[in-house]
Formats: structure tokens, sequence, C-alpha cells
């Protein structure tokens, strides 16, 4: 009976460790592209939450209600605190029947639930995400596109 030996050889160790480095070298590229989507729809997800809480302040308080979005990227629901958009994304608002250039404007709810309308796009690289607002129900929706 031979006496066997515990451990790895020299060319299992050099496998091994060259496996790793071509991993290593593969996945930076890969998280960033997940990293700008992660922060997309978070922003996207946190700007459909402001413009649902605006249109439920308008059909609880009975009056109408507006989210405002300002060229900082900033925006504010109904008459809460300023909130910011991380100013790597790019921003168009539609609101109602007029786009504008710089990302400012208003979306208004009225009391009933309904709203002037209107879509706000987000843009990350070559993703862009819609959140959109319909006029007669307030509905608010994401709709995720790819360019």
């Amino acid at each position: 009976m031979t006496p066997t030996r515990a451990g790895f050889t020299l060319v299992e160790m050099l496998v091994v460790l060259a496996i790793l480095a071509l991993v290593m070298a593969v996945m930076p590229p890969l998280l960033a592209g997940s990293q700008g989507r992660a922060e997309l729809d978070a922003a996207a997800r946190e700007l459909a939450a402001a413009l649902r809480e605006t249109r439920s302040l308008a059909i609880r308080d009975g009056r109408s209600a507006s989210f405002t979005l300002d060229a900082a990227h900033r925006f504010r629901a109904g008459g809460g605190q300023a909130r910011s958009l991380p100013p790597s994304l790019g921003l168009a608002l539609a609101a109602g029947d007029e786009a504008h250039a710089a990302p400012s404007g208003a979306i208004r709810f009225f009391a009933d639930g309904s709203s002037t309308g209107g879509r706000l796009t987000l843009l990350s690289g070559e993703r862009r995400t819609d959140v959109t607002v319909d006029w007669l129900t307030g509905r608010v929706a994401l709709d995720p596109a790819e360019r």
C-alpha cells in the first residue's frame, strides 16, 4: 500500500489561478452595465411612487395637487419636500400637450383622480424607461424600453 499525499500540484494551482484571472478580467464591464441599469430602475420607481403619492394627496384632500420637476433633477410630490435624481441620468418631461426641452414642468392631479397627463423619460446610456401618467384615470405606469 503506497501512502497518498494530500494537497494540490503546482500545475493544478496555476490552472485555478488562470481561471480566476480570466473571470476577474471579464466581470468589471458586466458589473458596470448592471449598476447603470439598477440606478435607472430605482429612479423610475421613485418617480412613479412620487406621482402616485401626488395623486393620492389630491384625492384625499379633495383638491388638485402638482408633481413638479426642475432642470436640476429635483422633483416634488404635492407640497412635499424636494427630492433629487442622480445627475448621471438623462431626463425629459412631456406634460400634457407641451414637451419641455429642459427637463422641467408639472403634472397636475385633480380631486377625482384624473390628471393633466404626461410622460417622464429617463435615459442611462442605451437604456430608457418611460413613466407615463394617463390623463383620464391618473394611472401611473412604468414602461422600460430598449433603444
